[in-house]
């Protein structure tokens, strides 16, 4: 899948919940793990230096990301592959490569197995797949909505939910049996997928409806909408508050998670993806894929404090930091 296929797709996205951090874990992160897509690589990023530190080749056009719950290993689907590529963090290098068919993209990982989830943009499922003798096995499939993208799982590693951009849902997924509970009904084109910490509200952007949707897991139904720019994209949450990356605004839209009201668009760079916040809570990081630059957000103040520069085509989008 080439660059221009996936602007004509809408260019999926996601983010999904990470992990809790370990005690050993800073308390905000030290790096970035960003997918360039048009530089057919993964780029490490020391958030405190800003600046590249490691340039892993990737083949296949990368672009989602998650990282196991250690924080040790990082997986990243390969679209033109297709498949998954395996990375050893500590020795920066791709340690196996997973073939997978159709149009991988959106992934997560089950924060208490370690099961990584990936979305299967050309059919309506979700492949599962499980750590084997050092990389990751096919394990069966998932059926869930049309064109999946955005994936979470819930902390206790019981519930997955799946953004279906073409039907305008959310799939829960019970994991235990691997079955779809509940098909949430929510905006139109949703894309990008966040968890809040206790796995009890779900964010949806949705890209073509220039909002986002609020869902109550447990009851299974959407409980509001936060306007947003144009073409939103992905949402990430700190300080009690909502970040949505918009496209095509070239902005970042903040809202309040009581209320829904937008309390400020912030200018960022050009075609924003992926966001994500820091384990404290205090900055985010913006992947701007038309300007192959990271912004750097105070989350207290809401204003951009710096810009990191990338290869082509950064695009982030999946639980990138650590």
């Amino acid at each position: 899948m080439s660059r221009p296929r996936l602007v004509a797709a809408c260019l999926v996205a996601l983010i999904a919940t990470a992990p809790a951090a370990s005690a050993a874990q800073a308390a905000s992160a030290a790096q970035a793990v960003v997918t360039v897509q048009g530089a057919n690589a993964v780029e490490i990023v020391d958030l405190d230096g800003g600046a590249v530190v490691a340039t892993i080749p990737v083949a296949g056009s990368p672009a989602g990301v998650a990282l196991s719950p250690d924080r040790a290993t990082a997986y990243v689907t390969r679209p033109d592959g297709p498949g998954l590529a395996v990375i050893d963090l500590a020795a920066r290098k791709v340690v196996g490569l997973v073939p997978l068919p159709g149009g991988p993209l959106g992934i997560a990982v089950d924060p208490v197995s370690g099961a990584v989830y990936v979305a299967d943009w050309y059919a309506a499922r979700v492949f599962v797949l499980v750590p084997r003798d050092g990389t990751l096995a096919l394990d069966g499939e998932i059926a869930v909505g049309a064109s999946p993208s955005g994936l979470a799982v819930t902390p206790d590693g019981a519930t997955l939910l799946v953004a279906n951009r073409e039907d305008d849902s959310v799939s829960i997924v019970a994991l235990a049996t691997r079955r779809e509970t509940a098909r949430v009904k929510v905006g139109h084109h949703p894309f990008g997928l966040t968890l809040d910490a206790t796995g009890a509200r779900a964010y949806t952007a949705n890209v073509t409806g220039n909002d986002v949707s609020v869902i109550d897991v447990a009851a299974a139904r959407e409980v509001g909408r936060a306007a947003t720019g144009e073409r939103p994209y992905v949402v990430a949450l700190a300080g009690g508050r909502g970040f949505v990356t918009d496209q095509y605004g070239n902005t970042v839209t903040v809202f309040d998670l009581a209320t829904l009201k937008t309390l400020k668009t912030i200018d960022v760079g050009d075609h924003p993806e992926g966001i994500a916040a820091t384990r404290d809570g205090r900055r985010l990081y913006v992947a701007n894929w038309g300007d192959n630059t990271l912004s750097v957000i105070d989350a207290g103040t809401l204003a951009v404090t710096g810009e990191i520069k990338m290869s082509d085509g950064p695009r982030a989008f999946g639980d990138f930091l650590r």
